[in-house]
């Protein structure tokens, strides 16, 4: 049997809007130190996009299953993909990836994510077009437009689900409400800035971050401030 996580505890599956869900689970680090992320399912007729694989429990897949077949994953972010083993073999979904992008496991990616080509049937992709590892965000044309990121753009209004040591963590690293994230850009580079600006162009209103909590009705607002205290 292959070496996967083993599942952590994990919310309910929550439709944020139509026919999107979010479900919030753990990822361990160390022994005590751990903090939440997020998977988005993005459900198309009978069919389920996940993006940021998050391993569920075997209730959490009898949930999943009520919503539809699962067929393809989305890897978004450069430094996430730990599940992604365990997803491709329970459900041989089509992995999707950004350009180049280095998977866990043995894995390698079926389908490239990038602008103009993704499984997703009313969205846009946004590559990171200036950033030193693959990464992009997905804006789908749900309620106005639904900003979808990995770790590069998060809000983060509690940090309840993490260990003890995990809300130190984040507390000494400043992580709160719409930021863009240190550890991130640090990994990056500084060129980022300039995909942010030009991600500040598109047309969302929402987001829903590979960790944090859903921002509804603000999320651009929201990166200009996130903008401003990352790059002055």
């Amino acid at each position: 049997m292959a070496d996967y996580l083993p599942a952590m505890p994990h919310g309910p599956i929550v439709e944020e809007f139509p026919n999107v869900f979010v479900v919030t689970g753990g990822f361990r680090f160390a022994p005590a130190l751990s903090i939440t992320r997020n998977m988005t399912i993005v459900r198309q007729g009978g069919e389920l996009i996940l993006i940021n694989s998050v391993r569920l429990t075997p209730d959490g897949e009898a949930e999943l299953a009520k919503l539809g077949k699962v067929t393809h994953l989305l890897r978004i972010g450069a430094f996430h993909g730990a599940d992604d083993p365990y997803f491709m073999d329970r459900y041989a979904p089509v992995l999707w990836a950004p350009p180049k992008t280095r998977h866990k496991g043995g894995l390698t990616t079926g389908r490239e994510l990038k602008p103009g080509d993704s499984p997703l049937d009313k969205a846009t992709v946004f590559g990171f077009e200036h950033g030193r590892r693959p990464e992009v965000a997905l804006i789908l044309e749900h309620e106005g437009g639904v900003l979808v990121t990995c770790d590069s753009y998060q809000n983060w209004t509690t940090f309840e689900g993490c260990s003890t040591l995990g809300k130190v963590m984040m507390r000494l690293m400043k992580f709160g409400p719409t930021l863009i994230g240190g550890p991130w850009t640090k990994e990056m580079g500084p060129g980022v800035r300039a995909d942010f600006d030009r991600l500040l162009e598109a047309p969302f209103q929402h987001l829903i971050s590979g960790h944090g909590t859903v921002l509804r009705d603000k999320a651009k607002e929201g990166l200009r401030t996130a903008i401003a205290h990352r790059f002055g």
